[in-house]
């Protein structure tokens, strides 16, 4: 209710429409999704940029507003705090860093609740809690049967999408420009480093009802410091990001151990991992990775394992057009 009175929806579709024309994939996907877990950096490489998400800052902006109308209402307050704690517990050592997330951390939003809650002069008397209806409705929920979740890939399976076209289109981010397939869509994510391309066709199911990537490129910038020329250092975050994609991928597998490249010059990592695909199967993750002193640039390659070769030339080719800005 606070996004929408803050009008935060409209403000992102605006954002969109201006950047790149009509969003090709609906937002409705996701809806107001609860959670960094949810839109896990790579989990299952679904959604880190590919989808209209909600900044933090907005998200902060409805904590707020979500606080102050549960207090006008009579009720109390804390329970949204107590909402957060439990989000916390259950997602404990499996939310990304929170640079790599749309949502706030839930330690975070709840000091920002409690916070909003103290500037309100406390809990108000006599606050409410759960209601007789609620219980009720909360039993009959209980009561229902459980739905048996698809599998990846049983809600039919995808067809392939279109080969990746020969003519290029430009993309500049901060931290870089590169070049990628003109037939390939773009999601650029909220501050323009961190951005994903997929051919119409490359975003599934997963079998879950949620959004994630069987082919194209994933493009992050991530914490990490260090000198870019540094093989150690550019050794190190790399190990980290890997160990960050793992926890919320536990079927992640290292294929092929970090070999030195060089990406427009500078020293470059290139490792190969596999992982459990959307579309069922496995998918190779070609993973680039740069230190810069805007952090770690990841590019990642997917693509299901059986079809991987088809899309091998033009990964090579993206890479190939990558500068860094000086």
């Amino acid at each position: 209710l606070s996004h929408v009175a803050l009008r935060h929806g409209t403000n992102q579709a605006t954002k969109a429409q201006a950047a790149q024309g009509v969003l090709g994939i609906a937002s409705g996907i996701f809806g107001g999704s609860t959670g960094g877990a949810l839109l896990s950096e790579f989990g299952a490489f679904a959604a880190g940029g590919v989808l209209l998400r909600y900044s933090r800052t907005a998200e902060s902006q409805a904590d707020v507003m979500g606080t102050q109308v549960l207090y006008d209402s009579g009720y109390d307050p804390r329970a949204m705090a107590q909402f957060f704690e439990k989000l916390e517990a259950e997602t404990k050592g499996q939310n990304p860093p929170e640079f790599l997330s749309d949502h706030p951390n839930p330690e975070h939003r709840l000091e920002r609740v409690e916070g909003e809650i103290d500037k309100l002069g406390g809990v108000p008397r006599n606050a409410k809690r759960d209601s007789a209806e609620f219980e009720t409705i909360k039993r009959e929920v209980l009561a229902l049967p459980v739905v048996k979740k698809l599998t990846p890939g049983a809600a039919g399976a995808a067809k392939a999408p279109v080969p990746p076209s020969g003519n290029f289109a430009a993309y500049q981010a901060k931290a870089y420009t590169l070049k990628y397939p003109d037939n390939w869509k773009k999601y650029a994510d909220n501050d323009a480093n961190n951005v994903s391309f997929a051919p119409e066709g490359g975003v599934v199911d997963d079998g879950t009802g949620h959004a994630a990537l069987a082919y194209g490129l994933i493009v992050s910038v991530s914490q990490a410091t260090g000198d870019p020329n540094d093989w150690e250092a550019l050794n190190n975050a790399t190990e980290r990001a890997i160990h960050e994609l793992q926890k919320s991928n536990p079927n992640m597998k290292i294929t092929r151990q970090p070999e030195r490249v060089r990406l427009n010059g500078q020293p470059g990592l290139a490792t190969y991992l596999s992982n459990d695909s959307p579309l069922g199967g496995q998918e190779t993750d070609w993973m680039i990775t740069a230190l810069r002193s805007e952090g770690l640039v990841s590019f990642v390659c997917v693509a299901p394992q059986a079809a991987y070769g088809k899309y091998d030339k033009t990964f090579n080719a993206i890479l190939d057009g990558v500068r860094f800005e000086k």
